[in-house]
């Protein structure tokens, strides 16, 4: 799809429930697109689309040219919530631009939310909450975003986290994120004290009680939740979001899945067990830990398990990347390259 095309379709899961449609068409939809998560300087959507919203519609241009029809964007609670209660409407307004973008580039929307990728931007009285009252404002944090989306085609879904975790046992108080990686926390925990219940059970309270918030107000557009790849029900490290035991509430499922050097066929045994029955995005993916070719054997690997596949992009084309001397340019270079080469996805 291109810049200035018609107005996009609703996106529905497809009859076989093995992937998206057109509704009212039976036209597939293949979500391939890009994580568009921060710009070329590292810095999150919310810091910079106030003051330079032309960057974001380039970026929003480039996507498309390069073949894009998603991008998932983040959202961090502590940018749309200014109290317990209160939603930010100065941020929703920007959402709702960005909303009318997707819609006039042709580029959907994958929403996901309730982010706290920087400490910094975390609220204390968010962090003092207990397990109940921070569900609560979760619920109106949704319930805000989902009132901007909800007329609008253009939105793939709504993902209501990226990567929760349900701890074994009690965690300190306040400590609700993981370790930072490169400076961000991409792991939450959406309680602190297991409390002797059954993770699982946990997980798909948290979920059942965010769909329902989301349910009030948009009764259309699909929901998901972004999962980390040890969240199977295996020895080991395990999130507590067990698919099998989540995945009831929700549209479809989303795994963030990054191959490694020589166990590429390991990655697909994994993507495997996220197969329950509804769709499979793998929502995350980049050769980060494997070089370009391997990385291209799991993506033709996982056709006939995937139904959408969403790497990154961070505001850099190609030709500018080509004159670049730094790694990750190069690692990011031949990720659009291979990106261009399998345009519409690697299952066509």
């Amino acid at each position: 799809m291109g810049y200035g095309r018609e107005r996009p379709g609703w996106i529905e899961v497809s009859p076989d429930r093995a992937g998206f449609v057109i509704a009212g068409t039976t036209q597939t939809y293949v979500p391939w697109g890009f994580n568009y998560n921060m710009d070329r300087d590292a810095r999150l959507l919310e810091d910079y689309w106030t003051v330079e919203w032309a960057t974001v519609e380039e970026d929003f241009r480039e996507m498309a040219a390069l073949g894009a029809n998603v991008a998932r964007v983040h959202l961090q609670l502590g940018k749309f919530m200014r109290t317990p209660t209160r939603p930010d409407r100065a941020q929703l307004r920007r959402l709702a631009r960005l909303v009318d973008l997707a819609e006039r580039t042709g580029v959907y929307l994958d929403v996901t939310g309730l982010g706290c990728y920087l400490r910094k931007d975390v609220p204390g009285w968010y962090d003092a909450l207990s397990e109940r009252d921070r569900w609560a404002v979760q619920a109106r944090f949704w319930q805000a975003i989902a009132r901007v989306c909800k007329d609008s085609p253009a939105i793939f879904c709504y993902d209501l986290m990226n990567e929760p975790v349900v701890p074994g046992g009690r965690r300190q108080d306040g400590e609700w994120l993981g370790p930072p990686f490169g400076g961000q926390h991409f792991v939450q925990f959406i309680t602190l004290d297991q409390a002797g219940r059954p993770r699982p059970e946990i997980a798909r309270a948290w979920i059942e009680h965010l769909v329902a918030a989301v349910r009030e107000v948009d009764r259309r557009h699909l929901i998901t939740v972004g999962l980390v790849d040890w969240s199977l029900d295996r020895p080991g490290m395990t999130s507590g979001f067990v698919p099998e035991k989540v995945a009831g509430a929700l549209d479809f499922l989303c795994v963030h899945l990054y191959p490694e050097r020589g166990k590429v066929d390991e990655a697909l045994e994994t993507l495997r067990g996220f197969a329950v029955g509804k769709p499979v995005v793998i929502e995350e993916t980049f050769p980060l830990r494997c070089g370009q070719d391997e990385f291209e054997r799991f993506l033709l690997g996982s056709r006939g398990m995937a139904g959408g596949w969403i790497g990154f992009y961070w505001g850099e084309t190609p030709a500018e990347l080509r004159r670049s001397h730094e790694i990750g340019d190069a690692m990011m270079l031949g990720w659009l390259e291979l990106f261009q080469k399998h345009a519409g996805g690697p299952r066509r």
